[in-house]
């Protein structure tokens, strides 16, 4: 299959076009993963509120029943309770890594073992992520699916 990416101008939408002789499951399996990755979470910050898009955040955890959503850059809070993100999310490679956390499998740059059975995610931006030993064997399948 070849891949050709086209830059358009600010002032154009985006947009993705697969041609295809038979629309196979590898098709529907790009496809679903492109739907996957479009959408905006609600967040506030200093009482304003913003669009986050899905593909920007890292983790989401929730502290002291309030839930944060992390990009590389800026800490929003959202409205959304973290039981609710992580039903809207589990599409978008979203997984829970721990009692308060969720986690953007696509900003993972490595896994390693950490102590009595827990993991460490490195993210791409260097920050590290506690995975729980109750959701280890959780990510461990995440990651031989994905």
């Amino acid at each position: 299959m070849e891949i050709k990416i086209f830059k358009v101008g600010k002032e154009k939408p985006e947009e993705m076009e697969i041609r295809c002789h038979e629309v196979t499951e590898e098709v529907r399996e790009i496809v679903a993963f492109v739907k996957t990755r479009q959408g905006r979470l609600t967040g506030l910050q200093e009482g304003r509120q913003f669009e986050v898009p899905v593909t920007d955040v890292c983790y989401v955890e929730a502290v002291d029943n309030k839930v944060f959503l992390y990009t590389q850059k800026q800490v929003y809070e959202t409205r959304q309770k973290l039981y609710e993100l992580e039903e809207l999310l589990r599409e978008k490679y979203f997984l829970r890594v721990s009692k308060s956390m969720l986690l953007n499998l696509m900003k993972v740059q490595s896994v390693k073992p950490a102590m009595n059975g827990r993991m460490l995610a490195v993210l791409r931006g260097g920050e590290e992520i506690m995975i729980t030993r109750k959701y280890v064997s959780e990510l461990k399948r995440a990651l031989k699916e994905g």
